[in-house]
C-alpha cells in the first residue's frame, strides 16, 4: 500500500478556512488532519466542533481527528457527529483506552491512537491489535511549526516491528517537525501516513508540497 498524506489544517490561515480545506482536497491529499487542543492536556487551544463541522462541509477526503484533550471519552460522539472518519486520543489522557476505542468504533469511525515523545513505544501492545492508527508524535504536542526529534526514526522502526509481532494492521501516522527534507527518512524508517502543518502551509505551494509528499516512495 502506498503511503497517506494529511496536511495539517491548523497551519492554515485561519481567516480563509474554508478555502484552505478545498485546496486540501483537491490536491491528491488523503485526509485532512485536524488538531483539536483545549489548554489543559496541551499547553495550546486550537479550535472546536463548530469548525470542525464547518470544515467538514468543505472537505471531500476524510477528516482526522486528533483530540489533544484530557478526558477525550467525553466528547467521541461529538465529534463524530461533527464529521470525524477518524478519532485519535491520546494513550496519556484517557484511563480506559480499551473502552473508548470500543466507542469510537461503535460510533462508526476509524480509532487511533497517538503516544507523546516519552511514552515507551511497548505501552502500545495490548491495544495495537485493536485499532486501525497509532499517531507516533515527533514533536511534543502542543504546537505548530516544531522542528522535527531525531529519536523519533528509531521509535517508528520499533514501533514497526512491535505491530507485525502483534498482528496488528494499524498505520503508522508521524506527526511533527515532518517536511520536505525530511519525509522520505520518515518513509524509508516505516511511516504510513504523513501529517505535515507548516511543511505544506509554510510552502509557496501548497497544493505542490502535497503532490511532492505524495510522489515519494518507500524505499
Amino acid at each position: 500500500m502506498s503511503h497517506l498524506v494529511a496536511p495539517s489544517i491548523l497551519s492554515c490561515d485561519f481567516a480563509h478556512v474554508g478555502r484552505d480545506v478545498e485546496m486540501v482536497s483537491s490536491s491528491g491529499a488523503d485526509w485532512i488532519h485536524v488538531d483539536v487542543m483545549d489548554g489543559m492536556f496541551v499547553p495550546n487551544m486550537s479550535f472546536g466542533l463548530p469548525v470542525v463541522e464547518a470544515m467538514k462541509r468543505h472537505s471531500s477526503i476524510p477528516l482526522d481527528v486528533h483530540l489533544m484533550v484530557a478526558q477525550p471519552e467525553r466528547y467521541l460522539s461529538h465529534f463524530k457527529e461533527a464529521g470525524a472518519d477518524v478519532i485519535t486520543i491520546h494513550l496519556e489522557a484517557c484511563i480506559h483506552l480499551h473502552a473508548a476505542v470500543q466507542q469510537i468504533h461503535k460510533l462508526g469511525a476509524k480509532a487511533g491512537v497517538a503516544i507523546n515523545p516519552s511514552t515507551p513505544i511497548f505501552q502500545l501492545v495490548e491495544i495495537l491489535p485493536d485499532i486501525e492508527v497509532v499517531c507516533l508524535m515527533s514533536v511534543n504536542p502542543g504546537w505548530g511549526g516544531q522542528s522535527f526529534i531525531p529519536g523519533s526514526l528509531s521509535r517508528i522502526s520499533r514501533l514497526k516491528a512491535l505491530i507485525g509481532k502483534t498482528n496488528s494492521k494499524a498505520l503508522i501516522e508521524v506527526d511533527g517537525g515532518v517536511k520536505l527534507d525530511n519525509a522520505q527518512e520518515i518513509l524509508n524508517a516505516g511511516a504510513d501516513v504523513l501529517v505535515s502543518g507548516s511543511g505544506v502551509f509554510g510552502q509557496p505551494d501548497p497544493a505542490a508540497a502535497i503532490q511532492t509528499l505524495k510522489n515519494l516512495k518507500k524505499a
